[in-house]
């Protein structure tokens, strides 16, 4: 029986934050240090077209990945439809020339519970991936359903679990909110392994990821859980928006959803909040914790997701830095575009405002950026966060002022 106590790991990060001047360079520097083993990284790959760009991303990760945890099917909550399932087909020579394993994860509707039919589904295309030839390590069922429901939950996990071949993983995804549960114990007996959640939306105005709370939820969920478990982390971004009433209507994360602006909010997972978090569990691994999942693999198409290359180093556990510049162009006599530019290797968190002289007689904001005034006079305020990937550019709006030195002149508050 595997272990539940891993080896003893220590930190490989630090993590160092400054201003560097009035112009507002902010620097962000993650840096490895010279012992301990990181946390295994796997990652979920939950994109259903395997376009070009997901297959170069396959490719150019698959040095830091151990295992791909990639979406095979959906099971809608429509038990009166024919055929209730809706299925992905990988791109098989691209997950093959990666030479890793595969985790085929299929995602139950938690209003509907699963039954014998979805079993023998599962199990079905289980068979139909093996003969694919990939190197298929078993299967993840991603089931989010109330706590009321774990005892039936966990009966179907043992029923496929006798249905599948000895040597094939089970593994499930588990909720924050099951630790209220006396029957989490049983239902985490059931699987062999599990992977607590702990990116949601669940109070917007906190973010995606709360590295306090997900602490918490992880020395809890070591508590209860009898075999190994890992954690899902964010590496992505999410528009949310809200109904008339203030209840969250829709989330849009990897597919656009075609809803209005209306009460709408970008949330974003800043990687040195998340990478902070990775620090302390490595430093400290809770009982039975045997790795990292990530959620999700970026490409080159996902604008919600971390850079391809800010993921890449995260999971390689190589220095981050961020570094971003504040510019003023002349556009035309006594008027100035600004710019924000990122010449570090991480993405960098948008600043919250930039400010300038009181000499200055109108502005105006554009990318993310809108006027505002307060006692000190006009500024732009950033009306959504985001992330500033490396070696881009993005135009915050305009000034007209009779002159204006960037370097002295505009100020970036962090």
């Amino acid at each position: 029986m595997q272990s539940l106590r891993p080896r003893c790991r220590q930190p490989v990060y630090r993590r160092a934050l400054s201003l560097l001047s009035s112009l507002g360079l902010a620097s962000l520097s993650l840096s490895a240090c010279d012992h301990g083993t990181p946390l295994p990284n796997d990652a979920y790959v939950w994109q259903r077209q395997w376009t070009p760009e997901l297959k170069d991303a396959i490719r150019d990760n698959a040095d830091v990945v151990r295992q791909w945890r990639v979406l095979a099917g959906e099971r809608e909550a429509r038990p009166k439809q024919a055929e209730p399932w809706r299925y992905t087909e990988p791109d098989w020579p691209a997950l093959l020339s990666s030479r890793r394993p595969v985790i085929a994860v299929f995602r139950l509707n938690g209003q509907a519970p699963p039954g014998n039919q979805d079993a023998s589904a599962i199990i079905g295309r289980f068979r139909q991936w093996q003969a694919r030839g990939a190197m298929l390590a078993g299967i993840e069922i991603d089931h989010d359903c109330a706590s009321s429901r774990l005892p039936a939950y966990a009966a179907f996990l043992r029923e496929l679990r006798r249905q599948l071949p000895a040597a094939a993983t089970l593994s499930i995804t588990a909720l924050p909110t099951w630790l209220d549960s006396p029957a989490l114990e049983s239902l985490l007996a059931a699987p062999d392994e599990s992977v607590l959640q702990v990116h949601a939306v669940m109070q917007p105005r906190r973010g995606l990821f709360d590295p306090e709370q997900a602490q918490d939820w992880a020395m809890a969920y070591a508590k209860r859980a009898p075999r190994p478990w890992r954690i899902a982390l964010p590496a992505y971004g999410s528009r949310v928006v809200w109904d008339q009433a203030g209840r969250i209507a829709a989330v849009e994360s990897e597919r656009s959803l075609l809803i209005a602006d209306g009460l709408a909010s970008e949330l974003i997972a800043p990687p040195e909040q998340v990478m902070d978090f990775v620090k302390k569990m490595e430093a400290a691994p809770p009982r039975g914790l045997a790795g990292l999942v990530w959620f999700r693999l970026p490409t080159g198409q996902d604008r919600r997701a971390w850079s391809q290359s800010t993921w890449h180093a995260a999971l390689a556990r190589q220095p981050l830095f961020s570094k971003l510049e504040i510019t003023a162009t002349p556009a035309a006599s006594g008027l100035y575009d600004l710019w924000l530019s990122n010449s570090g290797n991480a993405d960098a968190p948008l600043p919250a405002a930039l400010r300038w002289p009181a000499s200055c007689l109108a502005a105006d904001g554009a990318g993310g950026y809108a006027l505002d005034y307060d006692a000190a006079g006009m500024l732009l305020r950033r009306v959504q966060p985001g992330l500033l990937q490396p070696g881009a550019k993005r135009r915050t709006g305009w000034l007209r002022c009779p002159a204006l030195d960037p370097k002295k002149d505009i100020h970036v508050q962090a």
